[in-house]
């Protein structure tokens, strides 16, 4: 790899803006393999065609420099002659073709395990409507989990691996496995990731137990009556994890939670991941490396950038911003904006040894993960459990690097990843302090991701939930980029509060909750642990002790069901939840074919249609009204919902070019009902 840079080439950086630092190198260099016409040279309102560039950003960080010391094991990775730590990510960037039409806005997505999800959020598809291209956002994406097989087109991180001089450091790790369904072998992590390399005392000493439920007692299975399968994976990453695989001949069961511990080698320095993300687009807005993409012609006017990330990756920039990575190397703001969604009150297994990215934490599976962790909200407060005092935004703070942060969740978040501690204090007994910077919105009767339409059943008893709070995240991106470069002050936040009843104990909204025939409340919901993960844990982040020791638990609470089941008050409702055909939720209770029945869906929500007469809901004995008793007829149904989005328009919560595809998406669906009234 060639750090250095020939005069030649630095002279016309300079003359472009994109002449590096001397003081910082951390992006060393760009590889770009293609650069073609976007969407078959399609063009996109005023802004025109785009172009979509595809490469690898190679970077080399300095481990003693004050801003990786938070880098875990990042001062055992192997180092260039130049005492810098060197590793690669794949990247996609979408831009203008003529660059005097971006605008300034450049949105990094950060994948979900590999994938792309901003253009299915915001332009309904890829290309879609084209909704981010015509208002001039330059789109980024590059890989930054480490645990991903090759393939597929999912972006990846190469990172270093931490030795101990010329000997291997090896510790324990812990996976948990929830099948869907019956079989007999399955991956140990998670379809399309390696796992840590077992060692041959990991492979003969390794311990698997079954439990139904996560507090049910750990039953063992004995050694000789399961095999560890370790197969090698080709990759352009020289830090591939392999593919591991568990094998029991007399058959994992649907829905139990089976974890298996075992001794591993080989740890990646992950925490490079925010290393890579920070300093990607630091040169991406100033400039640095080798080839630059932009280097050739005239600079983008990329003024600004803003994160977006859903679910694990929205928890991604919530640890990213509250690890510091939001100054870079030099000091200078990264992000002046990000949009965490649907993360929850979550942090990641993203930067400590043996870290493993795809892990998360709900109500039934995947448990005992540092990801449900303190801090939980933007708020700096003390943690009645350990003592330690923190925030989201603690040390954005102290490095004057804050960005202006929209936390948007759905109400599923509340059931199965402790949302509601993103605005309460850690026990549930006081509502937090938002920072002015902060806007958070909670989607009411909404599931972690919009389910399709006909309504159809998976792993829970009732229909997912297909109430669709999309739109609302096209009005607020829009919002969100105002307010870093207009100060236009964005729509109030929306959430359910302790101070005014909206937010409540599960035992609470369960005694709320509208009497349906046939239809159980949850009598479990997700309450973080707070964990013992061994004497290491705090101070290096290595953790000695699996499976961890609970020590006490953070009080999560929900939102207040409203008459119909439906969460009103407290809550954003997006227009079909607003003007509803049925209960929305944002649970579900698992089928017992499925295992551990009335557990909850992990990330599902509920659909629980209306009755379309008042004589078929006076026969089954639904005290919700009827569609013919709500609306009359189709057209009656109509109006609501369009009276419903006009105030939305009015109230900033949604764009009025919406207006029309989510009248026509709502009539199609409800059409077929009403046809049954006659009218």
């Amino acid at each position: 790899m060639r750090i250095p840079l020939s005069g030649a080439v630095c002279l016309v950086w300079a003359l472009l803006g994109f002449l590096p630092s001397t003081a910082s190198a951390e992006v060393v260099r760009w590889e770009i393999t293609s650069r073609t016409p976007y969407a078959n040279g399609q063009k996109f309102g005023d802004v025109g065609p785009y172009e979509k560039i595809v490469g690898k950003v190679y970077f080399a960080v300095d481990p003693t420099a004050k801003a990786n010391q938070d880098i875990v094991d990042l001062i055992r990775a192997p180092k260039n002659a130049g005492g810098k730590v060197e590793f690669w990510s794949d990247i996609v960037i979408l831009t203008p073709s003529d660059p005097a039409h971006a605008n300034g806005p450049l949105l990094y997505d950060v994948n979900n395990r590999g994938n792309k999800l901003a253009l299915g959020f915001f332009n309904k598809g890829d290309p879609g409507d084209g909704f981010l291209l015509r208002h001039g956002f330059s789109v980024v994406w590059s890989g930054w989990d480490g645990e991903l097989l090759p393939g597929g087109d999912r972006l990846r991180l190469s990172p270093p691996i931490a030795t101990d001089g010329d000997k291997k450091i090896t510790g324990i790790v812990r996976c948990e496995m929830n099948p869907g369904s019956a079989i007999t072998r399955t991956v140990i992590n998670w379809d399309n990731h390696g796992a840590y390399r077992p060692t041959e005392a990991g492979i003969k000493n390794a311990t698997l137990t079954v439990r139904e439920r996560p507090d049910d007692p750990r039953q063992p299975i004995a050694r000789d009556q399961f095999t560890i399968h370790v197969t090698e994976v080709q990759s352009d990453s020289p830090t591939q994890l392999p593919k591991v695989e568990l094998e029991l001949p007399a058959g994992l069961k649907a829905g139990f939670i089976y974890e298996l511990i075992y001794e591993a080698q080989d740890p990646l320095v992950h925490g490079v991941c925010f290393a890579s993300v920070r300093d990607l687009i630091s040169a991406l807005k100033h400039g640095g490396g080798e080839q630059h993409p932009f280097a050739k012609s005239e600079k983008p006017k990329l003024t600004r950038a803003l994160g977006f990330g859903v679910s694990q990756s929205g928890r991604f920039l919530r640890e990213f911003l509250q690890s510091g990575f939001n100054a870079d190397e030099q000091g200078r703001i990264v992000f002046e904006g990000l949009m965490p969604h649907v993360a929850g009150g979550g942090l990641g297994s993203f930067n400590h040894r043996f870290a493993q990215p795809t892990r998360h934490v709900n109500q039934h599976d995947h448990h005992d993960y540092p990801a449900d962790r303190f801090p939980f909200t933007y708020e700096t407060q003390i943690d009645p459990l350990s003592g330690a005092t923190d925030g989201i935004l603690k040390r954005a703070t102290a490095s004057q690097t804050v960005p202006l942060v929209m936390h948007t969740q759905s109400a599923g978040e509340y059931y199965t990843r402790s949302g509601s501690l993103v605005h309460t204090d850690p026990l549930g007994e006081k509502d937090a302090k938002l920072p002015d910077t902060v806007r958070v919105y909670a989607f009411g009767g909404t599931q972690h991701g919009p389910a399709g339409w006909p309504p159809s059943k998976g792993v829970g008893k009732y229909f997912n939930n297909p109430g669709d709070y999309k739109p609302l995240l096209r009005a607020l991106i829009l919002a969100l980029d105002r307010w870093i470069v207009e100060k236009q002050t964005p729509p109030p936040s929306v959430y359910p509060q302790l101070a005014n009843g909206t937010l409540v104990k599960l035992a609470d909204a369960q005694q709320a909750f509208v009497r349906i025939p046939g239809v159980e409340f949850p009598r479990v919901m997700q309450q973080p642990p707070f964990l013992d993960l061994g004497p290491r844990w705090y101070s290096d982040r290595i953790i000695d002790l699996q499976p961890p020791v609970q020590k006490g638990i953070y009080q999560s609470k929900v939102p207040k069901p409203g008459k119909d089941g439906n969460e009103t008050a407290g809550t954003l409702l997006p227009p079909d939840v607003a003007v509803p055909l049925g209960t929305h939720t944002g649970w579900n209770l698992r089928r017992p074919e499925m295992g551990a029945e009335n557990e909850l869906v992990s990330l599902g929500g509920a659909y629980i249609p209306f009755a379309i007469t008042k004589k078929e809901r006076e026969k089954t004995g639904d005290p919700r009204l009827s569609l013919e008793e709500r609306y009359g007829s189709l057209r009656g149904y109509i109006d609501q919902l369009e009276a419903r989005c006009r105030d939305m328009v009015k109230q900033g919560y949604l764009v009025a070019d919406d207006i029309p595809s989510i009248i026509q998406t709502q009539t199609q669906r409800a059409r077929p009902l009403f046809e049954e009234l006659g009218n």
